[in-house]
């Protein structure tokens, strides 16, 4: 069986989701896994991915950073699937593990990504720290703590957090810390 996963970081990247989806469809994927959802954080959907795949699979993603965030995450993931005698395809990469070429390939190419990804938040923080020293970098500007007075008055109006969220267009967490009483420490 021919298994997809498919995955975007954010909510917004639906564009990109469904181009992943497609592809994977054309590819014969006859079972598809998908999620949106940062690569640092819990990934349901693959987890489900790999525990759903048998001896004889293949799993295939569209591109490598879809599925591993690092050559050791993506190590721990080829080491799942190889103990499952699963094969894994990358398909833009037109890497196959099912092949001995294929694995050499999957490796030389992962320490390349994550090389490039540490080359660029290394240029990233560099930038931001001489934006900083330069005084034109402040950060993301604060929504939640700004609609502090509105998130307390339609909490006063007993209004649920879940709906003071999406009248305000933020986060139910940002809510609740909103509402969360100030420790000693915070205030």
């Amino acid at each position: 069986m021919i298994v997809g996963y498919a995955r975007t970081s954010t909510l917004e990247q639906e564009a990109g989701l469904d181009a992943q989806v497609r592809d994977l469809n054309a590819l014969g994927c006859t079972k598809l896994f998908q999620e949106q959802v940062s690569s640092v954080a819990t990934r349901p959907a693959l987890e489900a991915a790999l525990d759903f795949v048998r001896e004889g699979d293949t799993l295939v993603v569209t591109k490598l950073d879809r599925l591993a965030r690092s050559v050791v995450h993506l190590g721990k993931i080829v080491e799942t699937l190889e103990a499952k005698g699963v094969a894994l395809r990358i398909e833009n990469l037109g890497v196959d593990t099912s092949t001995p070429t294929g694995k050499l390939m999957l490796n030389v190419l992962a320490g390349v990504a994550q090389f490039e990804r540490e080359m660029m938040l290394e240029r990233q923080r560099e930038g931001i720290a001489a934006a900083k020293s330069a005084g034109r970098y402040t950060g993301r500007k604060p929504t939640a703590r700004a609609k502090g007075d509105e998130i307390a008055a339609l909490a006063a109006q007993g209004l649920s957090m879940a709906k003071i969220a999406a009248q305000l267009g933020i986060g139910v967490g940002s809510v609740h810390r909103a509402l969360k009483p100030k420790t000693a420490v915070e205030a």
